[in-house]
């Protein structure tokens, strides 16, 4: 392809939804308002989002695959010469996929609430936040300069604010937490005014932390271009300088990942968001903290890098166990536990093993984090679907009430939508031909051969941890597929004396549409793993050697 047209449809990626959210907020034509300006400005999410990912797409089929490790469809225009920042965009290997997804999952939540709109304010509001925090989402896998990466990276903690705060639910308040039972901390609902204010301060105060890290890099390195400070590969910082900023810079990013222990503001962000909030916020946004992990911190302090990985790896590992664990004492019969809730404490186990690769400091252990982040924006993306889905029609997401007398009982009452619940929990437990298996795979074989100087048995400590993990993985996921697809007490056949059971509503034809493409591209990428690998290995080579070789 044209390097001209690439440069064009990168840009494009950035721009169209930004122009698009200002537009939302626009009158619509009179001749495009259809039944009324509610759905003309939700057609309008449609239609941007959709122009988004066709030139993702098109990107995408334009991009040299035979070098991947290059940086392609270049614009480096200078934008503040006093400070040397420069409009630099640009994609390789590893940031291919991740603007695919988001323009993917961005068009597939646009779908979704087009025919399901969110409770809450003007649909004209919801429309603009959703394509400003695409804008941003796009801007920060496009950008190769440090001040427009923290730009980008802030940008999204706004329109993903108000969503949570005026589009979500979860008012109820649940008891306070006793010594007696702890358990109570682990479903502590928060009201989406709370959930939203947790977001936004833990995330703002990791930015202020890691805006110090990535301005030391910049004013030590003498340059806030990301791709020549990856080429130096650290020359230019003394080592003292790499733990300082690469210290900043992972604290940042580990609030954004989000790494145990500053992973608290998850579970209540999910529990009240919308669901296209949810999707967001687990598939796309969550990838951003590893994702400058990868870019950042590996290439521009690889002496920091090393220093820490240990550590890295070990509250990785904590993750996947604790995620587990609470995700284990959600699921059990009697506690409450809410199914949104469960997910997003499963997402602290996933990332875990994202965490992980990168700690291990070797290109298969970081291809695996970047397949991980991948599958994991899949098959949660998917799962926090079906469970909007699951509460639109029966009312809840409490696991009790729907594995109750009362409850989904999907298998019998909607099999269609418990299948497709069923696929999303085995996809999530990491089964072998499904996305799942490969990075958690991945991320352990890197474990099990760690980078020089890194300690052997404490990574093969590390790698059975994760392991165990695993197994508590498909614990809890079957329990959850077993309660909501089964049901606590099955059902008995009709004696005509005991009322009739309401009726559920299996999957309609809009939200076939909108899973369709998450459940085949997890079966793809499980079956086909070289697909997304043969893009990721040769810029993380690159990546980790330092210079264009």
């Amino acid at each position: 392809m044209n390097h001209t047209v690439q440069q064009l449809l990168l840009a494009a990626l950035v721009v169209l939804p930004l122009l698009g959210s200002v537009a939302a907020l626009l009158p619509a034509p009179p001749g495009l308002r259809g039944r009324g300006p509610d759905q003309a400005v939700l057609r309008h999410g449609v239609t941007v989002t959709g122009v988004v990912l066709a030139a993702a797409i098109a990107l995408a089929a334009g991009f040299d695959h035979d070098h991947p490790a290059r940086m392609q469809a270049q614009t480096d225009i200078s934008w503040i010469p006093a400070l040397d920042i420069r409009i630099h965009l640009g994609v390789d290997g590893v940031s291919l996929p991740l603007l695919v997804l988001t323009a993917l999952l961005t068009f597939l939540s646009a779908l979704y609430a087009y025919f399901n709109r969110p409770a809450g304010p003007s649909p004209r509001a919801f429309v603009a936040l959703l394509l400003l925090l695409e804008s941003g989402t796009l801007a920060s896998f496009a950008v190769l300069d440090l001040m427009l990466f923290f730009l980008a990276f802030e940008m999204v903690l706004i329109p993903m604010y108000f969503l949570i705060s005026r589009w979500g639910s979860g008012e109820r308040e649940f008891p306070p937490v006793t010594r007696h039972h702890p358990e109570e901390a682990l479903r502590a609902a928060a009201t989406p005014e709370r959930a939203a204010w947790r977001f936004i301060l833990y995330t703002l105060l990791g930015s202020v932390v890691m805006l110090l890290g990535l301005l030391l890099i910049g004013v030590k390195g003498g340059t806030f271009d990301m791709v020549a400070l990856a080429a130096d590969n650290g020359a230019k910082l003394t080592h003292t300088t790499q733990l300082i900023a690469a210290l900043a810079i992972i604290v940042g990013l580990a609030v954004k990942a989000p790494m145990w222990p500053l992973h608290s503001w998850l579970p209540d962000a999910h529990t009240a968001a919308p669901t296209v909030g949810s999707v967001l916020l687990a598939g796309v946004l969550l990838k951003m903290g590893t994702y400058g992990l990868v870019r950042i911190v590996l290439p521009m302090t690889p002496g920091a890098a090393h220093t820490y990985a240990p550590y890295l790896a070990a509250f990785a590992v904590v993750g996947i166990i604790y995620g587990s664990l609470a995700c284990l004492a959600l699921a059990r019969t009697g506690a409450k536990g809410d199914l949104k809730r469960l997910i997003a404490y499963s997402s602290v186990g996933h990332m875990g093993f994202v965490l992980l690769g990168i700690a291990t400091l070797t290109p298969t252990g970081v291809n695996g984090a970047l397949f991980a982040n991948i599958a994991h924006g899949l098959i949660t993306g998917l799962l926090f679907f079906l469970v909007g889905a699951l509460k639109d029609r029966s009312g809840t997401t409490d696991l009790d009430q729907l594995a109750g007398t009362s409850g989904a009982a999907l298998y019998g009452r909607a099999p269609r939508l418990g299948g497709l619940l069923a696929f999303g929990a085995v996809a999530s437990l990491g089964l072998p031909g499904l996305a799942g298996f490969w990075g958690e795979m991945l991320a352990m074989f890197g474990a099990f051969d760690p980078a020089d100087g890194l300690s052997r048995p404490a990574y093969l400590t590390y790698m059975a941890f994760a392991g165990f993990g695993t197994l508590l993985t498909a614990a809890y996921m079957l329990i959850v597929v077993r309660r909501v697809c089964m049901g606590d007490h099955p059902i008995e056949p009709r004696t005509g004396t005991e009322p009739e059971r309401p009726a559920l509503a299996d999957v309609h034809g809009h939200e076939l549409a909108a899973w369709s493409p998450l459940v085949a591209l997890t079966v793809l990428a499980g079956l086909w793993p070289a697909a997304l690998l043969g893009l990721t290995d040769p810029a993380v080579q690159q990546l980790l050697a330092g210079g264009n070789r």
